[in-house]
């Protein structure tokens, strides 16, 4: 049995690969794990917002390289993943994080169009980057992977059908992958996000928002991007070893409270 010491807490020298790390939680997740010591991908379909994060880290003394990446695209995620292992020489985490908003009503004339963008980015893209990361992740003494979904996965909105749909698709990639890969030591873990202070939510009113985390949340507020970067970070400790398959909502008690 192992003795509690020699589970490690640390990330020094790890290397991640965080997905759309140019804002939002991604961004937060991209600089918490470079202060923890670990190098960082920083992709993102945008590459000049990568490459923001990326000279953030840099400029705080971390490490970090950025790329552009549609993680739609299969053969981009397939030579960016190898331009990420081949460049830190190996990987060791991923987290998918890139993601959309895209609501449609049920009869719109745009929702065959949301629809399959949904699928395409929010679920088809984390078997994409997954299945390019194993054989490295297969080489690593800590493997972990994190998905991002969101508490839409669990209890959905008026007119988010494919949003919603694809989210939960995520928490069954997650447990599918979990049981699939458990084996080689490869840990499958997933991330509810709740109502998080992001771009996603910018463009709602301020008004708006502090009524529905005063009525929706037990805590009564937004979440701040960090915080969910913080959950995904411990997820990927050496020490989280035994810790896979679970979905885990960070929402400020959104989901425990019933009225």
């Amino acid at each position: 049995m192992s003795q509690p010491a020699a589970l490690s807490r640390s990330l020094q020298g790890s290397i991640v690969h965080v997905t759309g790390a140019g804002s939002g939680m991604g961004r937060a997740t991209a600089e918490i794990f470079a202060a923890e010591g670990a190098h960082v991908a920083a992709t993102d379909f945008r590459g000049e917002t990568a490459e923001a994060t990326a000279e953030a880290i840099r400029a705080t003394g971390g490490s970090a390289r950025a790329w552009a990446l549609d993680v739609s695209d299969a053969d981009e995620v397939r030579r960016v993943t190898g331009e990420v292992a081949g460049h830190f020489g190996g990987l060791d985490i991923l987290v998918n994080n890139a993601g959309i908003s895209a609501f449609s009503p049920i009869d719109s004339n745009d929702y065959d169009a949301a629809w399959a963008k949904s699928l395409a980015v929010l679920l088809t893209a984390h078997q994409l980057t997954i299945r390019a990361a194993l054989p490295w992740l297969r080489k690593s003494k800590a493997p972990r992977i994190v998905n991002i979904a969101s508490t839409e996965a669990l209890g959905a909105t008026s007119r988010d059908s494919p949003y919603a749909a694809a989210k939960a698709g995520v928490t069954g990639l997650t447990r599918a992958l979990a049981v699939e890969l458990g084996k080689e030591g490869i840990t499958v873990n997933c991330i509810c996000p709740g109502p998080i202070l992001t771009g996603m939510t910018d463009r709602i009113p301020d008004a708006d928002r502090a009524t529905y985390a005063r009525r929706r949340t037990a805590l009564g507020r937004y979440g701040d991007p960090a915080e969910v970067g913080h959950m995904t970070v411990s997820l990927c400790l050496p020490a989280a070893s035994f810790i896979t398959g679970v979905t885990i909502p960070v929402d400020g008690g959104l989901m425990a409270r019933n009225a």
